[in-house]
């Protein structure tokens, strides 16, 4: 019987990953993010994926690529660049070239439940099988005008084996500024390693997006919080 067992072990197929992560880039897109600083979101993505150190953290993975897909999020959701597979410096080129043109991908308040879900459904309706998956959550508010709570979504999406980081955007112009990682934290975040890093709007924003995708990229044990670059 045993031996059965074994020989009915070894005739299964094996389900093979196509790569090592998939990542939904979901960048915020609301009301509160002007056309100039939506476009200074996307150039920083751009210039982070084809940072040298950003490659190397891909080909560093046990399938040497990763799916990424960027998608802006508002009352809507619109996904700006379709799942692509960066392994090298060629694709990751052809990645940033994609951010640079199609229109604002959403508009209106913010709707942070409903993208959540909106990422999930796009991992899970995907061709793409991942070793990991994670949504990497970016916005400078918790404000949740539209759609299921925050928390929710949260849960649905954890209930997946998906993982969410984030990306605070700490401004000036928002009263909440010091403590907006902290709420992400609490209600954002979650799964396997999550964390959130602190970013302000400013030369340093760009940096703190490499230091988030090299955390991502590389899976390497992170703080719950990263602190913002000096």
């Amino acid at each position: 019987m045993r031996l059965l067992s074994l020989l009915a072990l070894l005739a299964a197929p094996a389900f093979a990953q196509d790569t090592d992560l998939e990542l939904v880039l979901l960048a915020d897109a609301s009301g509160s993010i002007t056309q100039g600083e939506l476009m200074f979101q996307r150039d920083a993505y751009a210039a982070a994926m084809t940072d040298p150190t950003v490659i190397a953290a891909i080909r560093n993975t046990a399938y040497g690529s990763i799916a990424v897909t960027y998608v802006e999020w508002a009352t809507n959701q619109g996904v700006v660049v379709p799942w692509m597979r960066v392994d090298g410096p060629e694709s990751a080129a052809a990645f940033a070239a994609a951010l640079d043109g199609p229109p604002r991908g959403a508009t209106g308040r913010n709707a942070i439940g409903s993208a959540l879900l909106v990422a999930r459904d796009l991992i899970e309706t995907n061709r793409i099988d991942g070793w990991r998956r994670v949504i990497d959550f970016s916005g400078d508010t918790t404000g949740n005008t539209f759609g299921p709570p925050i928390e929710q979504a949260r849960d649905e999406v954890l209930a997946t084996g998906i993982t969410i980081n984030a990306l605070a955007i700490v401004s000036e112009r928002r009263w909440d500024s010091d403590t907006l990682a902290q709420q992400y934290a609490d209600r954002i975040i979650g799964g396997m390693g999550a964390f959130v890093v602190e970013a302000a709007e400013d030369e340093a924003f760009a940096e703190a997006v490499k230091r988030k995708l090299i955390l991502e990229i590389s899976g390497a044990p992170t703080p719950r919080i990263v602190a913002s670059l000096p």
